[in-house]
């Protein structure tokens, strides 16, 4: 994986071990040598993955739709900015610059955007590898109504175990180095897409 997604909040939240376990994700990704996308901001959690990257030298892509640039401080120090003309351009290009994704702690946005690219993976638009870093428990809660789904019929096991989760950075990079793909459904037919 040379680059990576990280979708997670434009808010700090209160959480103090989530705040430095994303800067240390930032700081591991440019350790890694692995590329941050993210959504450009120098605020909340999204600024503290980027100063954490920033910090160690490393390289970041951020992406952010025109209408949002003037609301959120976007980040001056990246080493590309993209200025899209609406979310869902967002969401598509940080896909294409991206080998994996990971969710970290987010409110609405990131969960948008988790269950798209989870969405995009299932119906094999993308075989790319999803991590959840579950920091402090934060989405345990999120996991119990995946697991929910899946027992009450709503979505498959394979795909649930599809999405890879950990609860410390080291073992999640791990995971999604050796993440093995399933396969496009059957009923898919790409061409059509």
């Amino acid at each position: 994986m040379k680059s990576i997604s990280v979708f997670c909040g434009s808010s700090e939240g209160n959480d103090s071990k989530i705040i430095s376990e994303a800067y240390a994700l930032g700081k591991t990704l440019a350790q890694s040598d692995i590329t941050l996308v993210y959504g450009a901001a120098k605020i909340g959690i999204m600024g503290t993955v980027a100063q954490g990257t920033l910090d160690a030298n490393g390289k970041i892509i951020g992406v952010i739709p025109h209408f949002l640039k003037t609301k959120e401080i976007v980040h001056t120090e990246l080493t590309e900015l993209i200025v899209t003309d609406n979310m869902h351009d967002r969401k598509v290009i940080m896909y294409d610059k991206s080998d994996g994704f990971i969710i970290i702690p987010g409110g609405f946005g990131t969960m948008d955007e988790f269950f798209e690219i989870t969405t995009w993976g299932q119906l094999g638009l993308h075989t790319k590898p999803i991590g959840i870093l579950n920091v402090n428990g934060y989405y345990d809660a999120l996991i119990t109504q995946c697991k929910m789904m899946v027992a009450r019929g709503f979505l498959k096991q394979e795909n649930l175990d599809a999405v890879v989760v950990d609860t410390t950075i080291a073992g999640l990079l791990k995971k999604m180095k050796n993440y093995v793909p399933l396969p496009a459904p059957k009923w898919l037919n790409k061409e059509r897409l």
